[in-house]
């Protein structure tokens, strides 16, 4: 639980960084804006925008699923970062929108760019600060599996792309004074963000519809197989929840039914216990146990069954389609 607490408050605190540097940040692209005159640097400090309003909403979610569980909430906090990440992908894809809106105006009206190398070295280092912000922010998260942390790294880095479309689309207009172009790298770039906007927003809604997570799924039946013992005679009916950095599993385990209680959940704990060993993350278990039946014999591997009732046929390697298909059970 410690170790927990401890986890939880070192992502919020790296988040308040975050925070820290997104409105620095801003204030220094609007510097730019005000030197340059250039709509692309102003679209490009509007996305700033978003940056500092998502840290400051990922600094809030990550506070609240660091909460303990409680009668309202006995799954706990957790989700809330699937609800935050959503937010902050509507707002890169709107940013995405502001930069899109901002370029074809300019391209429309024409503006006279100035004093662009003060804008270049500028707007260039908040680039290479967001970037490196960006990547330190992913790998954070995915070591601590927090959506939150990878949204805003994502975040940071698209608006690096964006930022580098800008100062690219300034060096060319600076030695060519052909001024459209700054425009039409801003475009480019507005769609580039949309559409990481939309990637966002697609990974928060399959967390909140509990949608099935391929990867994580093999991870866990890989555990399974890689283990498996003789008594262990099958696994189904098998669901996985994500809350935030945590996991809920569903599943049911079939053993001998001459097993006593005793025997059986000592088993069950086994399973347990050998998927909390190879779970990174913090996981919760709902197993359920079924007895063996007829229908198991020809897949079961307990060679001295004093019970057997048919031969056994072959061993049945579990994979994530068969250890989550449907079983339902009937009372004999």
């Amino acid at each position: 639980m410690n170790v927990q607490k401890n986890i939880n408050k070192d992502k919020i605190g790296f988040q308040k960084w975050i925070a820290a540097f997104g409105v620095i940040l801003f204030i220094g692209k609007i510097i730019a804006w005000k030197l340059t005159n250039s709509d692309a640097v102003f679209s490009d400090a509007m996305e700033s925008i978003v940056n500092v309003i998502s840290a400051f909403m990922g600094l809030y979610s990550l506070h609240l699923a660091a909460k303990p569980k409680d009668e309202d909430h006995p799954y706990g906090h957790g989700k809330v970062e699937f609800v935050t990440s959503g937010i902050e992908g509507a707002l890169i894809a709107i940013a995405g929108i502001m930069i899109i809106y901002e370029g074809a105006n300019s391209l429309i009206t024409g503006k006279i760019l100035n004093k662009l190398d003060w804008g270049i070295w500028i707007i260039a280092a908040t680039a290479i600060i967001n970037y490196f912000l960006g990547y330190i922010s992913i790998k954070k998260g995915e070591n601590e599996n927090s959506l939150v942390l990878i949204a805003s790294g994502k975040h940071l880095q698209s608006d690096t792309f964006t930022t580098l479309g800008v100062v690219l689309s300034l060096v060319i207009v600076y030695f060519t004074k052909i001024y459209w172009i700054d425009s039409a790298v801003a475009l480019i770039f507005g769609i580039y963000i949309i559409f990481v906007g939309y990637k966002i927003v697609r990974k928060s809604l399959s967390g909140i519809m509990d949608e099935q997570d391929p990867d994580l799924l093999n991870q866990i039946v890989a555990v399974l197989e890689n283990n498996k013992k003789t008594e262990w005679i099958d696994i189904h009916n098998m669901k996985i929840q994500q809350f935030g950095a945590s996991l809920h599993i569903d599943a049911h385990i079939t053993l001998p039914w001459y097993y006593t209680l005793r025997d059986a959940h000592k088993e069950m704990e086994n399973v347990i216990i050998l998927l909390a060993k190879n779970t990174k993350r913090t996981v919760e278990f709902n197993f359920h146990m079924d007895d063996c039946r007829t229908v198991s014999c020809p897949v079961c591997q307990i060679k001295d069954c004093p019970v057997r009732e048919r031969e056994f046929v072959k061993r049945v390697e579990w994979t994530a389609e068969n250890v989550t298909r449907e079983v339902k059970h009937t009372v004999e």
